[in-house]
């Protein structure tokens, strides 16, 4: 069984054929995936995703992109949306200084709640970096000082550094598509020198990264196992190997979720 740690299902890009997706990726031994909730204002269409299928979890959270949309949001505001069975992660969220759509200080500011709500419900934190290496390094550090929380570091493809600090932190890291890029050898190198494996899960974030065999189509969860030979090749792992240890990672991080049997 493999678990898609991080899907964007909701919106029209699926809305036909949502059904069919769920039936092709559980051909394809996908036995789990969580729904991400990117923006705040969007968590109803994710939550009902999830209730929807009972293989789905989800999150609530606003990435980086929509900070700008609630700069004030609060942890008690998340805290209470995360209590519901099926939210069983606090993002996405991060710090991404590539495009700018958000200013760096409500980029910040909302990062911030999702920390503290990460926090007060030991719930992981899904972290998305863009040319925030150092930045996030920092700001992990100096939070962790305040009271721990989990970490996973969402589609890793940041440096060493950054990989080496955040482990030493507790973090977990989740491998994409990317992986399996011709020119992502930078990516693979960090997998294999700086990263434990024993905290490796994988994800798609579909529709977006498709995997080689299919670069250039529209991602979905069923191209999951091409992610997971992607980082077999990669670390030297039988399939067994890796289906078990990224398994077994996803259950230890996102302990709320139930295995199925």
């Amino acid at each position: 069984m493999l678990i898609d740690s991080h899907t964007n299902l909701h919106g029209e890009t699926y809305a036909d054929e949502l059904d069919a997706v769920m039936q092709r990726a559980a051909s394809a031994g996908v036995g789990g995936m969580i729904a991400i909730c990117c923006r705040l204002s969007d968590f109803a269409d994710v939550l009902d995703i999830a209730e929807r299928y009972e293989n789905v979890w989800c999150t609530i959270g606003a990435h980086p992109h929509h900070a700008k949309d609630r700069p004030g949001i609060s942890a008690d505001e998340i805290v209470e949306i995360a209590q519901h069975p099926k939210v069983i992660g606090i993002g996405e969220t991060g710090l991404d200084f590539h495009y700018g759509y958000s200013p760096r200080e409500d980029q910040y500011q909302s990062l911030a709640a999702h920390i503290e709500a990460a926090r007060r419900t030991d719930l992981p934190l899904i972290l998305h970096m863009r040319e925030a290496d150092s930045e996030m390094a920092d700001l992990l550090e100096t939070e962790m000082g305040k009271g721990r929380f989990r970490v996973l570091l969402h589609c890793y493809t940041g440096g060493g550094d950054l990989a080496r600090r955040a482990t030493a932190l507790g973090a977990y890291f989740a491998a994409s598509g990317i992986i399996t890029f011709k020119k992502a050898e930078d990516v693979r190198r960090v997998f294999r020198d700086d990263v434990p494996d024993d905290r490796i899960i994988i994800e798609t974030d579909c529709p977006y990264l498709a995997p080689v065999p299919h670069r250039g189509k529209r991602n979905e969860p069923a191209f999951l196992p091409d992610v997971l030979a992607g980082v077999c090749d990669t670390l030297g792992w039988s399939w067994d190997e890796g289906a078990a240890k990224t398994t077994d990672a996803f259950f230890r991080l996102f302990s709320k979720a139930e295995r199925p049997g």
